[in-house]
Parts: C-alpha cells; sequence; structure tokens
C-alpha cells in the first residue's frame, strides 16, 4: 500500500475511532501491561500470551480467539503484541512469571511470508501493525520469542501455535534460507506445540496444569506436538497407531526421501482416523499427535460468541490504521476448513479439509452486532470463510468419509459423496438481505465454482446451485466476483489439484448470460500464480493468448511462494511429485521467475519486446501473433 493510500485509510481510523471506543472501558479488553493487570486486581496471570500481530480484539485475529478461549475457562490472561525484543526486553518481564504457562504465536501470518515477496525482497508495509510499520517482529518471530523467554524463565512451560508453528511442526523447507530445517521445536525450544486451530488442545492442557498435572507428561493429546528423547518412552492413547517418517538427516541426504514424507503427512493431515506420526531429529523424535475431528456447530459457536469488542486495542488510538483489520472489521465468518486441497495452499494443513460451520442462528447474531457497531454503513464486507461456497457441506455418508484419505474431496473431481448442495447458504444470505440494517452483504472470499457448476443426480440440488450463483452474482459481489482457476494449462492445473480451465470458459459464459438477463455490469475477476512447479514459460505464453481472447487484462495475479507444509514447495524444492516421485520442472531463479510473470501483462507496452524475444527464442511465432497482434 502506497504511503497517501495509508494517510487516506489513517484519516478515516481516526475520524470515526472515539465513537467506535466510547461504549468500552480498557477493561473490556485483555489486559497488555501490568498498569492494566493491577487494574483488575490480579497478582499475577495465569497464562502470558505472546503475538506478532498488534492486538485486534476480533475473532479473526488467533491471539483474540486463544485469549477469549482461556478466558472463558476462568483463567486470567494477559497478552503481550509485538514485543520488543531488540531493548531490554522489558516487554517479556512486564507481567513476570505467569501461574500456568507462556503462550507463543508468530501472528496470522508466517513471519518469513509477512516480510518478504516472493523473490525475497522486504515487503514495505506489515498489514497487522499500526500504520503498516514493517519493524515491530523478527523474521521466525516464534522462534526468537520462545528463545527469549526461555532464557527469562527457563522453567516455565512454553506452548506454541498459530500458522507459523503448525506448518512448521516437522522437518519443512525454508525458501528464505533455502534450506530443510527441523521441526520449529528444536529452534524455539518450546514444550508443546498446539497445530491447526488450537482452542480444543490448550483448553483440554489448561484444565490439565491447572489441575496439577506435570505439563511435561502431556503428551497424549490431541493436535499437538512435542519433543522426547529419541528412545524415551511416553504417554499416548492406545487406540493410536504410529507411523515413522523418514529422519530428518536422512531428509537432508535424499530429497526423494523428503518427498515421501510429505505425502504421508498430508495423508494423515486429512484422515479422520489419523495416525500418529514420528520423526527421529538428532537425538530427539518429534511426536505429532492426531488432529480432532471437526468442531460440533455448538462448539464453534461457542468460539465465535466470546465477548470480542471487535476492535484493535485503545493503546492504538493515535498510532495509525492497521490494514489487515480495516479490511475484516465488518467481515463475518462462517465456517472453517476446506477440501480445495489445492497444493499451493496452506488451509487444508492448518484448518484441515473437513468444514466445521456455525449455526445460522449465530451468524445471524453476530450480524446483529456488526450492524450496531458505530461506523457500520450498512456494508458487510465479507460472508464467507477459507473458500466461499462450502458452508454446511459434507459427506453423504460419514462411514466412507471415515475411511477416505484424499487430501482433496474435489479433485480430480467432485466426490460422489460430498453433499454440494448451495442450499444452506442460500437460506442464510437471504435471512442476512432481510436485516433492516444491512444494505449489502459482499462475499468478499474466493467462489469454488467447480462446485456450482458440478452436475450431480439430484435437479433440485443443481436448480440450488445455480440460484446460488445468480444470486451471489445479483446481490453479493461489489460489481467485481473473485474467482480463482490459477493456470489456463491442463498439465499444470493438474499439479495444482485445480479444474481444467474448460470450467472456467462454462462460468464465464454463465456470468455472462446471468448478467444480461438482470440487468447488471458486473466483472468476473480471475486469479491466477505464474512460476508455480510445473509451469514453463510456453505455458504461460498459452495463459496469456487464452485470457487475452476472453478479453481479459489480468490485474489479481501472483508469483509462487514457497511456504512450509504445501505440496508445491515439496516438488519446487525437491524437484519430485510425491505422490507419483515423477520429476517435475520448476521455475526457480529470479531470471525464470520474471520471464513466467512478464506473460500476465502482455499489454504493458515495457514487456512486449521481452515477450517477442522469449517467443522467437522458443520457435512460437503462433503465441507471439495471438497475444501482439
Amino acid at each position: 500500500m502506497k504511503k497517501s493510500q495509508y494517510l487516506c485509510s489513517e484519516n478515516n481510523y481516526c475520524g470515526h475511532v472515539n465513537l467506535l471506543y466510547q461504549k468500552y472501558k480498557t477493561s473490556d479488553w485483555l489486559p497488555t501491561t501490568a498498569k492494566e493487570m493491577k487494574e483488575r486486581a490480579w497478582d499475577r496471570p495465569d497464562v502470558v500470551l505472546f503475538t506478532g500481530d498488534a492486538y485486534i480484539d476480533h475473532p479473526s485475529f488467533g491471539a483474540a480467539v486463544i485469549g477469549r478461549v482461556l478466558e472463558a475457562e476462568g483463567l486470567r490472561v494477559a497478552i503481550v503484541p509485538q514485543p520488543n525484543w531488540q531493548d531490554d526486553l522489558r516487554d517479556f518481564k512486564k507481567f513476570g512469571e505467569p501461574r500456568l504457562f507462556f503462550a507463543v504465536t508468530g501472528g496470522n501470518m508466517d513471519s518469513m511470508v509477512n516480510h518478504y515477496t516472493a523473490n525475497k525482497r522486504k515487503r514495505s508495509n506489515d498489514a497487522y501493525t499500526p500504520g503498516g510499520q514493517t519493524d515491530k517482529r523478527p523474521d521466525y518471530a516464534t522462534i526468537v520469542y520462545c528463545n527469549i523467554l526461555k532464557k527469562l524463565y527457563p522453567d516455565t512451560p512454553l506452548v506454541i501455535g498459530g500458522i507459523e508453528a503448525s506448518l512448521r511442526r516437522v522437518t519443512h523447507y525454508d525458501y528464505w534460507q533455502d534450506k530443510l530445517m527441523p521441526s520449529i521445536l528444536v529452534d524455539s525450544k518450546a514444550d508443546l506445540l498446539f497445530y491447526g486451530m488450537g482452542e480444543k488442545s490448550i483448553v483440554d492442557y489448561a484444565r490439565l496444569v491447572q489441575k496439577g498435572v506435570d505439563p511435561k507428561s502431556l503428551t497424549n493429546l490431541q493436535q499437538t506436538a512435542f519433543l522426547v528423547d529419541a528412545d524415551a518412552h511416553y504417554a499416548t492413547q492406545k487406540k493410536w497407531k504410529s507411523l515413522e517418517l523418514h529422519s530428518f538427516e536422512d531428509c537432508l541426504k535424499d530429497k526423494k526421501k523428503f518427498a515421501q514424507n510429505f505425502m504421508h503427512i498430508e495423508e494423515e493431515s486429512n484422515k479422520v482416523d489419523a495416525n500418529r506420526l514420528e520423526q527421529r531429529t538428532g537425538n530427539k523424535r518429534v511426536v505429532v499427535n492426531p488432529p480432532w475431528p471437526p468442531m460440533e456447530e455448538k462448539e464453534i459457536d461457542h468460539v465465535y460468541e466470546l465477548p470480542y469488542t471487535r476492535l484493535p486495542h485503545p493503546k492504538y488510538k493515535n498510532k495509525g490504521a492497521i490494514p489487515a483489520y480495516d479490511m475484516i472489521r465488518h467481515s463475518i465468518n462462517i465456517h472453517r476448513g476446506c477440501f480445495g486441497g489445492c497444493t499451493f495452499c496452506t488451509i487444508s494443513a492448518h484448518q484441515g479439509k473437513f468444514i466445521a460451520s456455525r449455526s445460522q442462528e449465530s451468524v445471524l447474531r453476530e450480524v446483529e452486532q456488526v450492524t450496531q457497531m458505530p461506523d457500520f454503513k450498512g456494508y458487510i464486507s465479507d460472508l464467507g470463510g477459507p473458500s466461499a461456497n462450502m458452508y454446511q457441506m459434507k459427506g453423504i455418508h460419514q462411514e466412507i468419509c471415515n475411511r477416505c484419505k484424499r487430501p482433496s474431496c474435489i479433485f480430480p473431481d467432485v466426490c460422489k459423496n460430498l453433499n454440494i448442495d448451495h442450499k444452506p447458504m442460500l437460506d442464510l444470505y437471504r435471512e442476512v438481505r432481510k436485516h433492516p440494517a444491512v444494505k449489502k452483504a459482499f462475499i468478499g472470499s474466493g467462489i469454488r465454482y467447480d462446485m456450482i457448476l458440478h452436475e450431480t443426480k439430484d435437479p433440485q440440488v443443481n436448480k440450488n446451485n445455480m440460484t446460488y450463483l445468480r444470486e451471489v452474482i445479483k446481490h453479493h459481489v461489489s460489481g467485481r466476483l473473485k474467482v480463482a482457476p490459477e493456470h489456463t494449462s491442463d498439465d499444470v492445473l493438474k499439479i495444482m489439484r485445480k479444474p481444467s480451465f474448460k470450467l472456467f470458459h462454462k462460468l464465464n459464459k454463465v456470468f455472462n448470460e446471468i448478467n444480461k438477463q438482470e440487468g447488471l455490469k458486473q466483472q468476473l475477476i480471475p486469479y491466477f500464480i505464474s512460476s508455480h512447479p510445473g509451469c514453463e514459460s510456453v505455458d504461460m505464453a498459452k495463459l496469456a493468448a487464452e485470457t487475452k481472447q476472453l478479453d481479459f487484462k489480468l490485474e489479481q495475479v501472483q508469483d509462487f511462494t514457497p511456504t512450509p507444509m504445501t505440496l508445491a514447495t515439496v516438488i519446487f524444492y525437491t524437484g519430485f511429485h510425491p505422490y507419483t516421485m515423477e520429476a517435475v520442472f520448476t521455475a526457480k531463479s529470479k531470471k525464470e521467475k520474471l520471464s513466467q510473470r512478464k506473460f500476465f501483462f502482455w499489454y504493458k507496452r515495457e514487456y512486449q519486446r521481452e515477450i517477442r524475444n522469449e517467443l522467437t527464442r522458443l520457435n512460437r511465432k503462433d503465441l507471439l501473433k495471438k497475444i501482439l497482434s
């Protein structure tokens, strides 16, 4: 974001800030200072939570959710947002030693993704910091915070969670150092890791520690990971079977073994009855316990209906807008999880492929809460989830799901056992539209059009799904509908686990027909990725030619960024597809990446000479004619 945009955002933010805060006291937030703690008459906290983000008390921010969940257990929870790790460490000392444990998260994003672009350039802003400042968290924030805490309080239990810890729970490839790294447990020295959405596991942990159970003995909790001596015995659950991964050292020696590991990790992450994973690392053993089943409706409703203020802590009132908050402050999350299984995406690795949905009543209560915000002007910015249109979807016959280990429920085709009826979403959207204070509820999350256009054996489901598309176009977009075909090459799309681009042609046709019938002029906005494993320059040239033919000038594009625990990242590092062990080409150098990226912008004069030279070199004058004629 440019400086001028920040100033505009900050002025808007500051203009209504006093109005937003007037109904609250500072004590309505979790305490962030010793003074705030003393105002509550606490002698010390039970739990001190450190986060790499600013403290925003909103259910879209993981630290706030964990804090509120523990608070609901009757615990005294303090939070230290963006502690200064470069001074005398007073931020790490201000609450002293908690009665139960320290908890650390790097924030809503992996700190390295937060800091660096796909070309490893330092980003110019941090969306989770007031004013977009970029110097408020360190690289590898979870590790840095943990090492400081372990040095200051070596005997106090220390647990970690959040996306940075979750996706680094076993041996992983780190793009920024261009090497394999061991489990983050090794470098952080944390006692326990909560992976995925950690509410249930951390509540179990807190209850047991509060009862006086030795934290070091808590090695049998679901959805946790820990380190033990390589030959040590530890408490576990009898029903769990163990699967041994190739050791960290073996992965360093043999890339194929690292690739083989990933296949097992992904499969176990997506099974109802998963195995426990074990991996030798030096003289230690990393143990990853199986995940929880998806949250029941009443459980997820409870999490989202805790007493969030939905606002940044008052300490930020005069420090500028927090871009990530500005984007989501009037948004509502209706479900978790994604059964897409896209190879470049971390959602299923973190949240799982099964969907956990809130009740319609819970969502409508949050709609009411949003409409009562003083700055609400009638527009809900997003009513969605990781993918917009998976609300209330699940297997038709659960016993089939119980045996399944597919990483995707919709690739290579939509599973016959998956209920893809969009009617629950239609019902929800219609109820939201009835609210007198809601002018429009936008669907800002991406929509999986392969589920909408998929023909089932039930005519009523097919009718509901097309009605859903029509109503989204008519009522729930602000002139633009976002979808993510990601590429046009079927070979690349197969590696991505995305449907053929022929389906996008069908969507484009239906979209234009609905616009014409409804008298609308909406735009279809497709997202694309360059330099993804399997993609070569000629694939990008074909993408340019095909999207030009459809009269698209692409805007929403990105270069593939390898992030821990995705299949695409494993291919990027090893050169092999984990499921087939076939060699796969990947553009790696900056020159190769930029060479692919320029095809997105064939319509810009500054790239046309390079495109001409590249296609001449490839002897593809046929594509040159299609793109530049």
